[in-house]
């Protein structure tokens, strides 16, 4: 198989550890610069068997590219309103809302929000805000002319909720290929493996529903259990310092050559 890499992509300090793997594994790839508001991916190649990896922006303008695969898995079944039909009570954020970013929002008094993208889930970083910050931050997103950010965007917004330690894991032919914890919260224990009970929780999730042939997975440990925290699209989900990146590509290569 083929890797395209977005050679561009500044918010993942562990990017160029995709290079590393790909150099090891003796795997074919290119690199391409992807402009913020390109309209394609100018690159040429006369390989059909072709994964990208980088940004939104590049995982977005793949689908273009029809004749490539697996190419990429942006959109579809990474949309909440699918895979929460699916997931149901078993995500950390089952009872959302959805709105236009410009909306104004009904805040009580010291009342906090889970505010994330709906659709595009890079335009900015999901969190947890108070009703002056989000104010500041919507005013300030908009008049922010470098950033995608518009005032149709939709944001998904749901109740702050507490979270004891957080786990990315990467699956491909719903298979969990590499798991690690990217945040401890509170007192929490540090652990470097994935305790059995995240992996057997993440293992029935994938079986409830096996989201893509290849997707990324966040889940957490809360007072009431296991729960999932978004559903990543695989071809623009970052690395950590922990990540097995070596294994990801190997496994990626494997299943779809």
């Amino acid at each position: 198989m083929y890797f395209l890499i977005q050679a561009n992509v500044y918010l993942d300090p562990d990017h160029y550890k995709i290079f590393d793997a790909l150099e090891e594994l003796n795997i074919d790839y290119g690199v391409v610069n992807i402009p913020p508001n390109a309209e394609k991916i100018d690159f040429d190649t006369d390989r059909k068997d072709v994964f990208v990896y980088g940004s939104v922006t590049i995982a977005r303008l793949a689908k273009q590219n029809t004749d490539w695969f697996p190419c990429s898995f942006y959109g579809g079944n990474h949309l909440y309103e699918v895979y929460s039909q699916y997931y149901g009570e078993n995500l950390l954020n089952y009872k959302v809302s959805v709105h236009k970013i410009s909306e104004a929002l009904i805040w009580g008094k010291g009342e906090i929000k889970f505010i994330k993208p709906y659709n595009e889930a890079k335009i900015f970083t999901g969190r947890v805000f108070n009703e002056t910050e989000w104010k500041d931050f919507v005013f300030e997103s908009l008049e922010n002319q470098s950033n995608r950010i518009t005032e149709d965007c939709l944001v998904q917004i749901s109740e702050a909720k507490q979270t004891i330690k957080e786990v990315r894991l990467w699956i491909v032919g719903g298979q969990i290929i590499d798991a690690g914890y990217y945040k401890f919260n509170d007192n929490a224990p540090f652990e470097e493996n994935v305790s059995p009970e995240g992996l057997c929780f993440a293992n029935e999730m994938i079986q409830i529903f096996n989201l893509e042939k290849a997707f990324v997975m966040d889940i957490c440990l809360t007072v009431e259990g296991w729960k999932i925290v978004e559903m990543n699209c695989i071809n623009s989900s970052g690395f950590y310092p922990n990540t097995n990146v070596k294994s990801i590509i190997k496994a990626l290569n494997i299943y779809f050559s």
